[in-house]
């Protein structure tokens, strides 16, 4: 990303450009479950699939009956798509999985906006577990809006 151009300062990928490409695919992976992660950490506390009215939003979600099923189920299918239809193309840029919408909008500057707001969004996920984990509180609560999410 300029103005750094091939920026590695600690020697993750021992000066090898194949091995940055895959820490840099990676990097979006982790930005793309992270981006994921909080807008579910904050729809989870308003909506709720039926069959899971009674599970607690936030992290008490995992370890409630039902939730820990489609935890799992959440898992196994991603999982599933991640070693089977999202692999990565060595003729591609990492993270180009190409504009399957057809929106042109899978450019250089959207994907560098897409790099940040990953960056971004994993230290938002990681502060929404962390006190979640801490408080016992959702993300809406962290807000310290009442459980109904009314202020």
């Amino acid at each position: 990303m300029e103005p750094l151009g091939f920026f590695d300062p600690l020697g993750f990928s021992k000066g090898d450009e194949a091995n940055f490409r895959n820490l840099r695919a990676a990097e979006i992976k982790h930005g793309r479950v992270s981006m994921m992660a909080a807008v579910g950490a904050v729809a989870q506390h308003y909506v709720k699939f039926p069959g899971f009215e009674n599970v607690p939003a936030g992290m008490g979600a995992v370890t409630t009956e039902p939730g820990n099923f489609g935890f799992a189920v959440l898992f196994l299918v991603s999982g599933a798509l991640e070693l089977g239809v999202w692999t990565e193309s060595p003729n591609r840029e990492p993270g180009n999985f190409g504009d399957p919408l057809g929106l042109n909008q899978y450019n250089e500057e959207m994907r560098l906006k897409e790099l940040n707001n990953g960056r971004f969004a994993m230290f938002a996920a990681i502060g929404i577990i962390s006190a979640d984990l801490y408080t016992g509180k959702d993300a809406i609560e962290q807000f310290g809006l009442a459980a109904t999410g009314t202020m």
